[in-house]
């Protein structure tokens, strides 16, 4: 169960924080987002280092694609706060990893080379974590959410970060399949936040 903490913010609002939680089992968190960063917003990549330093700030471990842009933003926030990083390339080898997609290969502890190509690398990606961040992206990162979305795993969309984030809840209004377990926030504490208590959730009623 989560055990979280309520603190005021710089507003006087209480908000509820990740801080005062006990010892986690280490959830793996996807960060998804855009490999080119042109088209989000300006503090899109802050925002990814935030994201990436909080799971690692809170035990767990970050998964990412491998790649450029948001993902290695989260993936560096999170080796500089002492957290594990595995990464899912879409080569088969470090050198088509470097050479054929010029992808990078720093902040990662693990990258596992899959060979499956894009696609396929999506597709493992998500179901081998617990949860996904949906960070501004395109269409790999729609991709992404909409494998997520299937499998009917938590996912947390950090609105305000640009991209594909700002269409998803009309997408999900017009596919007419309900909500599934996705949740919204500008903070991106409070997103990892919701999303845990999903995970939670999920393994509690997976054990009732």
């Amino acid at each position: 169960m989560t055990n979280a903490k309520s603190v005021k913010n710089g507003k006087g609002e209480r908000r509820t924080t990740l801080s005062d939680r006990g010892p986690r089992p280490k959830y793996k968190i996807c960060v998804s987002g855009a490999a080119e960063t042109g088209h989000c917003a300006q503090d899109a990549l802050e925002k990814s280092e935030q994201v990436g330093r909080l799971i690692a700030k809170y035990g767990m471990v970050l998964v990412t694609g491998a790649t450029t842009g948001t993902p290695y933003w989260a993936a560096k926030g999170a080796k500089e706060a002492g957290g594990i990083v595995i990464g899912l390339s879409p080569a088969s080898s470090e050198a088509e990893h470097l050479k054929k997609y010029h992808l990078p290969v720093d902040y990662h502890d693990l990258i596992i080379y899959t060979g499956f190509e894009y696609s396929g690398r999506n597709l493992l990606l998500t179901r081998s974590s617990d949860a996904v961040i949906t960070l501004c992206g395109r269409m790999g990162t729609l991709n992404e959410f909409t494998i997520a979305f299937e499998d009917d795993k938590p996912i947390g969309v950090l609105e305000g970060s640009g991209g594909i984030t700002n269409e998803l809840r009309h997408l999900l209004d017009i596919a007419k399949r309900g909500p599934g377990k996705v949740v919204f926030d500008r903070d991106p504490e409070q997103l990892l936040l919701k999303v845990v208590q999903m995970i939670e959730k999920e393994k509690e009623n997976s054990y009732a």
